[in-house]
């Protein structure tokens, strides 16, 4: 499918740069970079909302087992009274 696509001169010049590097046509970079940006997004549930500094947030999702096991230590260590403490 054809289409026209306005895009700023700073950036297409940038873009035609990058796809001459890379030894491919324009078409096949533009193309190929769509494509990443779309395939990105779906992996990641669809269109995001938030803002992108945001993405960053989600991927400490997983660390919520470790802040448990930290906070543990912590308080087990707070817990403890040092012997120059006590007098």
């Amino acid at each position: 499918m054809k289409t026209t696509l306005d895009i700023p001169d700073d950036i297409f010049r940038k873009v035609k740069a990058r796809a001459a590097l890379r030894g491919v046509s324009l078409r096949q970079f533009v193309t190929e970079a769509v494509r990443d940006k779309v395939e990105s997004e779906s992996s990641l549930g669809g269109c995001r909302t938030e803002p992108p500094w945001m993405r960053g947030f989600g991927a400490l999702a997983d660390l919520k087992q470790e802040n448990r096991a930290v906070e543990k230590k912590i308080t087990e260590a707070c817990e403890t009274v040092d012997a120059e403490d006590r007098a």
